[in-house]
């Protein structure tokens, strides 16, 4: 059996100010995009030029947490917010969801490709291999919050999670999350983009690994005790929302990869800096 090694989840205080490690979390993913997209915008063939980089990640940081926050709420605690509906704004609380995460960006990057005017499939492109690093960074943050343990296991690298009021040696489902969601998942993106591909199939490709990764991990990871299994005795809530993230991407990868259309060299280069 491993031991947990035990990280007080408060990063430092200053004064009545918190810091917590998951929130560390949350802007270490951040500075992973806006890094990747800096490095990525010097490509010719890609739809965002530098100087656009700053907007663009905040329109995903929006995206993120109004998508992940509502996706929460709606997908997992859709009860409570009737009884409470202010609850919703009450995120210091706690509570966030990849799969309301994504519905967000997907929402934020139509708006900001309509008001950039460039297509939505190759901006979804881009952004795509920017997303998993911030995943990875999030789940480690669980793991040091002590929070979506896993399943009851007799593996011998199982953990006891020190929160845990029952004290049952658990798979560490928070890091399996990181290193198949987080980094795997990232350098599958980032090989596949590194070159012109056709319009969509990074897009697709995300969901499809995205999707398969966390149906799998859910095998390992506690359901929720208010949901339990949703489906046939053994599917979760995580497990359903996957399913239509693989079958869409698959078949959207398939019609992208047939059409072929390849990315078009940017005809607006970056302009030059002004002499003063």
């Amino acid at each position: 059996m491993l031991k947990y090694p035990e990280i007080d989840p408060v990063a430092f205080s200053v004064g009545p100010l918190t810091v917590h490690w998951y929130g560390l979390m949350y802007l270490a993913g951040f500075a992973a995009a806006y890094a990747l997209a800096m490095h990525r915008s010097g490509k010719d063939w890609t739809p965002i030029r530098k100087s656009q980089v700053d907007d663009l990640v905040v329109w995903v940081a929006l995206g993120v947490i109004l998508g992940g926050r509502c996706g929460y709420v709606f997908f997992y605690q859709f009860e409570r917010f009737l009884e409470d509906p202010l609850w919703l704004f009450r995120v210091w609380e706690g509570g966030m969801s990849f799969h309301g995460g994504l519905l967000g960006v997907i929402l934020a990057m139509v708006l900001y490709s309509r008001h950039i005017k460039i297509s939505f499939l190759a901006l979804m492109d881009f952004v795509a291999p920017l997303v998993p690093p911030g995943l990875g960074f999030g789940r480690i943050g669980n793991f040091i919050g002590q929070e979506l343990w896993g399943r009851e296991t007799t593996w011998e690298y199982g953990m006891i999670f020190p929160k845990d009021p029952e004290g049952l040696v658990r798979h560490a489902s928070q890091l399996y999350q990181a290193a198949l969601e987080g980094l795997l998942l990232f350098v599958i993106l980032f090989l596949y983009s590194r070159k012109p591909r056709p319009i969509g199939t990074v897009g697709s490709l995300f969901l499809i690994c995205y999707g398969a990764f966390r149906f799998i991990v859910e095998f390992f990871r506690e359901p929720d005790s208010h949901i339990g299994f949703d489906f046939a005795g053994w599917m979760t809530r995580g497990q359903l929302l996957s399913l239509p993230m693989i079958l869409v991407g698959i078949i959207l990868f398939v019609w992208f990869y047939l059409r072929g259309n390849k990315p078009t060299p940017n005809s607006d280069p970056e302009p030059a800096p002004s002499k003063s």
